[in-house]
């Protein structure tokens, strides 16, 4: 994951300043919040957040050959 050092904010300066970050967030679409030197939040917009949830086309395909697979025997029953 690349993290664009301008939406970097500490954990120090994010409790301190939460303004800061939504206007990071209005900017540049996300903030990244570190804690111990290390990235642990990411803050973004909510409508963004929606989008996230949905899973790609491949990884449905892959889950609904697999349940067709182990369930083809019930599957057949169910055509007759």
């Amino acid at each position: 994951m690349n993290i664009d050092t301008n939406t970097i904010v500490s954990m120090t300066e994010a409790n301190q300043n939460f303004s800061m970050v939504t206007r990071i967030v209005d900017q540049y679409g996300t903030a990244i919040i570190f804690k111990n030197n290390k990235p642990r939040y990411e803050v973004k917009v909510f409508d963004d957040a929606e989008s996230d949830e949905i899973a790609a086309d491949e990884d449905v395909l892959d889950v609904s050959k697999k349940l067709l697979k182990r369930n083809a025997a019930i599957y057949e029953e169910l055509a007759k």
